[in-house]
């Protein structure tokens, strides 16, 4: 008889580990808003980065042989200024290209300031409670009372107008954000048995908070941080406009449309691409926003 050898049949491959990262990328990218989203920061980040390179002019040089030209797809308009020029003939898409880096550097930077202090208050005021609680939320509290622009401008008005005093007071307006939503997020998590765990374990309270509690906390912060930037871009533009945020010539979305604001009628490009590109960016990182909270949050998760 003959023998007939059997191959060993293959077990089938175990399945991919998803990891919580993987996870969250595999629910936001299932959110086309999202991703088109992402896909719009994306191309104002790079076009931010290269601005020096992609920028056909200099945004700040004026050109009065070229006053007031319309976009390039206007009969009167010129292809080496696609987007049209100001009141003084700068090319208006250099000056947009160059107030993303700036739009971008100003929201960087509001956040990470008004984060970086909220995050502080409201780990002290969910770990200590009592009387510490009270009056960091009381003071919370009343900076929520007054609307954000309003106190923007407020605190411009007594450090002076500019650009890094706008960012600070677009800063600590919406700092109370961040502090509410750390103070709430820990409170929550103080209840729980790791926590317990590692105060039997010696855990002292700088260790307890910031290796155990607030990595826990970190979901909601980060959904928080993607909507404050586009708030910081908002508010920042508006300051602009009203003269007290970047003063000219420096090229920034806010200033550019009060700068025109006279030739709405007679040239509206000079106002609508600025005022175009607040929105777009500012709509791309709610938009975002949005997907990360549907992405971290267990319970919004389809």
């Amino acid at each position: 008889m003959t023998n007939i050898a059997l191959s060993p049949v293959a077990a089938p491959a175990a399945p991919a580990e998803i990891t919580p990262r993987r996870e969250v990328w595999l629910s936001l990218r299932a959110n086309r808003g999202a991703m088109a989203a992402l896909g719009l920061i994306v191309i104002v980040v790079l076009a931010a980065l290269l601005a020096n390179i992609i920028a056909p002019h200099d945004p700040s040089a004026p050109d009065t042989a070229h006053i007031l030209v319309p976009p390039a797809w206007d009969e009167n308009g010129l292809a080496t200024f696609p987007l049209g020029t100001d009141a003084i003939g700068r090319d208006l898409l250099s000056r947009i290209i160059f107030g993303a880096r700036l739009s971008l550097l100003v929201g960087l930077i509001v956040v990470t300031l008004s984060l970086s202090v909220g995050v502080s208050l409201g780990l002290a005021a969910g770990y200590f409670r009592g009387w510490v609680d009270a009056l960091i939320m009381r003071a919370m509290d009343v900076t929520l009372a007054l609307p954000s622009i309003f106190l923007a401008i407020v605190i411009v008005v007594i450090l002076g107008a500019g650009l890094t005093n706008a960012m600070i007071a677009v800063a600590i307006s919406n700092m109370p954000h961040y502090a509410r939503l750390t103070r709430a997020a820990v409170i929550n998590e103080m209840t729980k048995d790791y926590v317990t765990a590692s105060r039997v374990a010696g855990a002292g309270p700088l260790r307890l908070v910031f290796t155990c509690v607030l990595p826990n906390c970190m979901a909601p912060l980060i959904v928080q941080s993607t909507l404050g930037i586009s708030s910081a871009i908002l508010d920042a533009a508006a300051l602009g406009f009203l003269g007290l945020g970047a003063q000219p010539p420096t090229p920034e979305w806010g200033t550019m449309m009060a700068d025109s604001r006279e030739f709405v009628l007679s040239a509206p490009w000079v106002v609508t691409f600025p005022g175009l590109a607040i929105l777009v960016t500012v709509l791309a990182f709610n938009l975002l926003g949005d997907g990360m909270r549907d992405a971290l949050d267990p319970k919004l998760k389809r």
